[in-house]
């Protein structure tokens, strides 16, 4: 629908934006508990930054999907290399999930 079609039919036109979320968690399960996460929103509305909580806006990735986020990314799951089980390095149960939000 454009805005002059709205402006023909009497409805408003919709304007919809994504917000994105992305958790952490300990493990490949999204039911374990979240250690990381980051949070983006296309709406304007808020501009939340890294380290802007010292809690995660949910305990485990099933959480958000109960709270209406859409999980549309997991982290492939690739077993460490032979002898570097226990070296540190990026967080790499990463889950992406979005709202849609009607403006």
């Amino acid at each position: 629908m454009t805005i002059a079609d709205s402006e023909t039919t009497g409805t408003a036109a919709r304007t919809t934006r994504q917000q994105v979320l992305v958790l952490y968690l300990a493990t490949s399960a999204l039911d374990s508990n979240v250690v990381g996460w980051a949070r983006y929103d296309g709406t304007g509305t808020t501009s939340p930054t890294t380290g802007d909580s010292d809690e995660p806006p949910y305990r485990t990735g099933v959480a958000a999907l109960q709270d209406g986020w859409r999980l549309f990314q997991a982290a492939q799951l690739i077993p460490p290399y032979p002898g570097a089980e226990h070296e540190t390095s990026f967080l790499k149960h990463e889950f992406f999930y979005e709202k849609l939000v009607d403006l």
